[in-house]
């Protein structure tokens, strides 16, 4: 028994390391009790270590001449390890043979032995001290800790648990195996020798209390590990106690002649021999249990949490009589709202080891009840893991108990069929199988056994699920329902048979048949059974793709393949003939051929079936006109007619007269049509629509050239340019036939080798066709104008500079490059049916579901519209000033388009930086003009119109990143553009007044920041071209953005040079900054020198303030955020040009004479305009600047480097948090550093009482 005479290591808790202590020993009525004064310990309350004072003990046995530690550290190179911590990380030996060993020496000397024990468990924390024979018995527990404490190697944050890789992996193994089976081979004798586990209960306690998250780590796990070892040893005790009880019962109940005596007394004394043991484990296990585990299942750290809630998950398992019930599930319980998933995970984990078992489900009762709710609600757990986890529970809880779950329970779970993610939608269709598809009753299911088709046991059940997928109105994905029911469900998925039989059969007597839109369900959902049995893998949206298929499945693919083509090759003309006025329905049977294996018709002889296939197919085609249906025929058709397959001449042939009888039929309806004209009647207009969407169609997925529909198309759609009375429907289709002529024109040009003839006669009907495309943009009708559209940018793009590419230099003569007219027709298009507000046009159908839907389906028309304009712009094939049109409107349909938009920019800068930033400038000058256009000259400044363009400016600024020196031209060139525009209009009312377009000076403020010094310097020497002494003197409102302007370019200069060489500096200060967060936009400095009168103008107006909806922050430039190293390298010394100055323009051909060197030439001739002379202003002030870079920085960080670095700013946090929990004064005693530590729960879930461990949860 634990009791106070144990040598353990002591703990103290005061601040001298001395006072009174309390042992192990303590009963469970004197660890709960409060005591009177600080001699007793409430083992209840989490984070307060137990005190000690026990004075140095004295060892045994002191034997001499043994080293000082029991060994020396092995470095695990060459040679046999020395330590137990050695041993157990190579793994070289059986775990049993190392515990036997150890035992041994226990038994010679165990003192030596449990210090190398001790060592062991130090050790396997990663510390690097060593605790001597001196220490272990002269000091106290805490002093030991601290010691060790001190020792620890605090350079690097691993120790072995949290170390990553197989070898360490196999250490926590090894680390876990030695603690059982010393428990294991210790459980007769050694435990309750009242000194080995009194000693490490008493250090792992101490640890477990430590502010180093190593030693809390490792002494946490060994503690669990140690209790799950006791609660086996208790295990086998009690079920010894058991028969010693049944056999001292039998023995006594035995008549008087027959009874032994000395047996009964030896039963007797074994069963008291036994309840000791158990009391003495038991004593030990309360000790475990309310000394670490309380304290350490609301560690701060998640994975200590994660260990414990574990490992009493197993000791519930195993030792269910004592470990299950309230008072330990509670914990479980509670943790379920943790805000870590791998804890949630492990609650989970533990709890579905209980529920598997049913025979433990009346125990579980009470636990139910209250957390059900809980362990519902976390099937839509953030964490695709618990989610997938907590299904697998519920469905669990549901197989033992069908009352447990309500039916809002279920309805809760039914949904997650359709989730995109898999696992999570498997686990829900488990769900679902056990609910509505389990049969319970063998008799009744041996009786059905025996029926076959729809009387068989799954025809209520296919029924069933029919029924299922119509009332799931939230969800129409018939293939994601299948996929989520496929593992489960398979053998009911699969039975084509019955599903066959349900739809071509009339019901019996007393059955009720299939409604239409049951048969519309059951055939879809048909038709994806059929297609994930032939392709195997999940449907499009689920999974990262196709994986490879082990030989088990391919084999099971290939048969089911085989099955549904024998069933199916019979049975679908029959359906496709009782519903072929169907369209929906016929649409998906015709997806069913091309997952047939067709090699069946010809090797089973089954062609007779080909014939009815194919003449049903045809019969669709004849009643049908719906687009759906037509391409369903045309690819089964297409399917039909491969080449590898010996039926392809008997399909080829069929398809034939099917497209001769089109043709013949359009062709006499288009001569009658254009005969008529406009006395044409609805009957000639229906027999031209309905056979040219038919040859349409087909002519998609065949190559019809040798019917040569491209003529007659052209010729509708040049009487309807002419007449203008060209029905809308018709006028699309022939594009869009007219379309696929010209594509399989190009495929056989491309394949073959053609003439010049060839190419003359392509390229005149491509011509023709896209001067007809151009002048459909200008139809009444929406759809007409929405398809010319679409194929002129189609094929631009195929006849563009790229058709040649690719060793095709002879296909020269198709290229088409658009003219001017039609770029502005195209654009014009695209800003007329794109760049609408489309809620003013419907605000009053709101709320309609299925106008929602029109609005969903309209958006994305247009953004169709859109991306094809935006290919023409990137490949070059449109100019690339039309993209300014494109450009300004990315802040006001950024929601709908902002994609697109930010992809098309960065395209385009790729191709042409310079020619980018220009039609950046020229989207924000087009703005602005509008603008200028609406309000006047006189622009409020602080109006949300002038905000939003500075906006958009700001975002375009973000966009040149960080590199200064790739942008250098490009942001020159911007300014230089933005400076010209500013100035282009003088004043009309005279030259004291400013000019029209100066206000936008404000907007191309937010470009100043991307500017190299040097730039700045050039870009202000050629404002000051435009300026006069008269503009220099103004401070008036108006004369503002000048100023703001000026200011952003004389600013910043020297920060900038400072910045670059000096480092660390810039970096130091970014740290203080990072901590006291940011300064003031704009903080008036006072420690600027004077150096002239442009020098005082600039101290004098630094604290200005733009009006305005935004304010202009001080600019920085951004290679604040480069490395120290990096920038080093930018600017080695003061000597030597930066890279991309004017020495690099002036020798690389490729940038000789670019506006940049003009400039800078032109600034070397006006040396005595250098007012802002920067080697002058850092040899006055380069401590100034320092600390005013340190201080007076207003914007330091940037919002793009700040957005990809606040992960690792948090996870710097947190780690800064760590470390620095390790230096917490050790005078503080456990109750108020149970306070630092964060409660992970929800306040409702845990309500502590006085002790922690006594409150009640119901």
């Amino acid at each position: 028994m634990i009791n106070s005479d144990f040598p353990v290591l002591q703990d103290s808790s005061n601040e001298s390391g001395q006072g009174d202590s309390v042992s192990l020993s303590l009963s469970v009525s004197e660890l709960e009790d409060t005591g009177e004064g600080k001699s007793k310990k409430k083992r209840g309350r989490p984070g307060r270590p137990p005190a000690a004072s026990k004075k140095a003990r004295k060892s045994p046995v002191d034997k001499g001449g043994r080293r000082p530690n029991g060994m020396a550290q092995h470095n695990g190179q060459g040679g046999d390890p020395s330590t137990l911590f050695e041993v157990v990380k190579l793994g070289k030996s059986a775990m049993q043979s190392v515990v036997d060993d150890w035992i041994e020496s226990y038994k010679q000397d165990r003192d030596m032995a449990l210090l190398d024990l001790i060592n062991f468990f130090i050790q396997c924390s990663g510390c690097k001290g060593t605790v001597r024979i001196e220490m272990f018995r002269n000091m106290q527990n805490a002093e030991i800790i601290r010691k060790m404490t001190e020792e620890f190697d605090e350079d690097s944050g691993d120790y072995p648990l949290t170390i990553a890789g197989p070898q360490w992996k196999k250490f926590r193994y090894n680390f876990c195996e030695f603690i059982c089976v010393l428990i294991r081979q210790c459980q007769y004798s050694i435990i309750y020798d009242e000194y080995m586990m009194d000693t490490v209960i008493s250090l792992l306690t101490g640890l477990s209390d430590s502010q180093v998250r190593a030693f809390r780590h490792t002494s946490t796990l060994a503690a669990m590990k140690l209790m799950t070892a006791l609660v086996n040893v208790a295990l086998n005790l009690s079920i010894n106690q058991d028969n010693t009880q049944r056999q001292y019962e039998a023995e006594r109940n035995k008549v008087a002649g027959k009874r032994a005596t000395d047996k009964l007394e030896l039963l007797l004394e074994k069963r008291k021999e036994l309840q000791e043991n158990q009391d003495e484990i038991e004593n030990m296990m309360n000790s475990i249990f309310k000394g670490i585990f309380v304290h350490r299942y609301r560690d701060a750290i998640a994975e200590i949490r994660a260990i414990c809630i574990e490992e009493i998950g197993v000791w519930m398992k195993l030792y269910s009589d004592a470990f299950l019930n309230d008072s330990y599930l509670k914990y479980v319980g509670w943790t379920l709202h943790d805000r870590q998933g791998e804890v949630r995970l492990k609650c989970l984990k533990a709890l579905q080891t209980l529920y598997t078992n049913r025979g433990l489900f009346p125990k579980l009762e009470l636990f139910t009840n209250r957390f059900k709710d809980r362990i519902v609600s976390m099937t839509l757990d953030k964490e695709y893991d618990v989610a997938v986890e907590a299904i697998r529970l519920v469905t669990l809880i549901l197989h033992g108990s069908e009352d447990a779950l309500s039916n809002e329970d279920c309805e809760n779970v039914y949904h997650l069929v359709y989730s995109a993610h898999r696992p999570v939608a498997v686990a829900a269709g488990e769900f679902l199988h056990r609910k509505l598809f389990s049969r319970h009753d063998p008799q009744a299911e041996e009786a059905l056994a025996k029926r076959r088709g729809r009387n068989s046991p799954n025809g209520n059940l296919i029924r069933m699920l029919v029924l299922f997928f119509l009332e799931s109105e939230l969800h129409e994905h018939a293939a994601y329902l299948v996929d989520s029911l496929w593992d489960s469900s398979q053998e009911l998925l699969k039975d084509w048979d019955c599903m066959i039989e349900l739809l071509l059969e009339e019901p019996v007597q007393g059955e009720e048949a299939l409604g239409d839109r049951h048969e519309s369900a059951l055939i879809e959902l048909m038709v994806c059974t059929i297609r994930q049995a032939a392709e195997a893998h999940p449907p499009v949206g689920r999974g990262t793709g196709k994986r490879v298929l082990t030989a088990k499945e391919k084999k099971t693919q290939i048969d089911d393949k085989n099955k549904l083509t024998e069933h199916f090759i019979i049975a679908l003309p029959m359906l496709l003939s009782k519903y072929q006025a169907d369209a929906e329905k016929v649409a998906n049977l015709l997806q069913i051929p091309q997952f047939f294996d067709l090699e069946v018709y010809s090797s089973g002889r089954m062609e007779k079936h080909l014939d009815a296939l194919l003449k049903q197919i045809r019969l669709v085609v004849e009643k049908h006109t719906e687009t759906e249906v037509l391409e369903a025929c045309s690819k089964t058709y297409s399917i039909l007619c491969s080449e590898e397959y010996t039926i392809m001449n008997r399909v080829d042939i069929a398809r034939s007269q099917l497209i001769d009888e089109l043709t013949d039929r359009f062709s006499h309806s288009v001569e009658d049509l254009l005969q008529e004209g406009d006395e044409a009647d609805d009957d000639d207009i229906y027999s031209v629509l309905s056979s040219l969407k038919k040859l349409t169609a087909f002519h998609n997925a065949h190559d019809l050239t040798k019917w040569d529909l491209f003529k007659n198309c052209y010729r509708l759609l040049k009487m309807g340019i002419e007449q203008g009375s060209m029905p809308e429907q018709i006028a699309v289709q022939a594009l869009q036939c007219s379309h696929y002529s010209i594509l399989w024109q190009l495929v056989r040009i491309t394949e073959g080798s053609p003439s010049k003839d060839d190419l003359v006669a392509l390229r005149r009907v491509v011509k023709s066709f896209l001067a007809v495309c151009q002048q459909c943009l200008s139809n009444v009708n929406t759809p007409v104008k929405e398809q010319a559209f679409m194929l002129l940018c189609d094929l631009l793009m195929i006849f563009s500079h790229q058709l040649t590419t690719g060793s095709r230099e002879a296909l020269q003569p198709l290229v088409f490059n658009p003219d001017g007219t039609l770029q502005s027709e195209l654009l014009s298009f695209v800003l007329d049916h794109v760049f609408i507000d489309q809620d003013d046009e419907n605000q009053s159908m709101e709320g309609d579901e299925e106008d929602e839907a029109n609005k969903i389906e309209a958006l994305h028309k247009r953004r169709n519209l859109l991306a094809a304009f935006s290919k023409l712009i990137i490949y070059d094939i449109v100019d690339m000033p039309a993209a300014a049109d494109i450009f300004k409107h990315y802040m006001k349909y950024y929601n709908d388009y902002g994609d697109i938009i930010k992809e098309t920019l960065s395209k385009t800068r790729q191709t042409d930086k310079i020619q980018c930033a220009k039609t950046l400038i020229l989207s924000l000058q087009q703005l602005f003009n509008e603008l200028v256009q609406d309000q006047g000259p006189n622009l409020d400044r602080t109006s949300s119109h002038v905000s939003g363009i500075k906006e958009l400016a700001r975002r375009f600024a973000l966009t040149f990143g960080l590199d200064q020196i790739k942008t250098r031209e490009a942001v020159a060139t911007l300014h230089k553009d933005g400076i010209d525009f500013a100035f282009k209009f003088p004043n009309p009312k005279g030259a004291e007044y400013p000019p029209t377009n100066l206000a936008f000076l404000e907007v191309l403020c937010e470009f100043s920041s991307k500017l190299l010094r040097q730039d700045k310097k050039t870009v202000h020497s050629y404002l000051e071209k435009f300026m006069t002494e008269y503009m220099m003197e103004r401070r008036e409102d108006v004369w503002l953005p000048l100023i703001a302007y000026r200011n952003s370019l004389l600013t910043g200069g020297d920060e900038d040079r400072m910045s670059v060489t000096t480092g660390s500096t810039t970096s130091r200060a970014s740290t203080v900054r990072s901590k006291r967060g940011r300064p003031p936009l704009h903080k008036k400095r006072t420690d600027v020198p004077e150096e002239s009168g442009d020098g005082s103008w600039v101290m004098r107006n630094d604290s200005l303030q733009t009006p305005g909806g935004l304010q202009t922050p001080q600019l920085t430039s951004t290679v604040l955020r480069e490395n120290p190293r990096q920038a080093a390298e930018h600017i080695p010394d003061q000597d030597s040009s930066e890279p991309g100055s004017e020495p690099d323009f002036i020798h690389n051909p490729q940038m000789q004479m670019s506006w940049l060197d003009q400039q800078k030439m032109e600034e070397v001739n006006r040396k005595d305009r250098g007012g802002m002379n920067y080697m002058k202003a850092r040899s006055g002030g380069v401590r100034q600047q320092v600390r005013g870079l340190m201080e007076d920085d207003a914007e330091p960080i940037f919002e793009d480097v700040m957005m990809s670095s606040r992960g690792q700013l948090e996870d710097m946090n947190e780690e800064f948090e760590d470390t620095m929990v390790i230096d917490l004064p050790p005078s503080r005693n456990r109750r108020e550093r149970a306070e630092l530590r964060p409660d992970f729960f929800d306040s409702t879930a845990i309500i502590e009482d006085d002790s922690g461990f006594g409150m009640q949860m119901f």
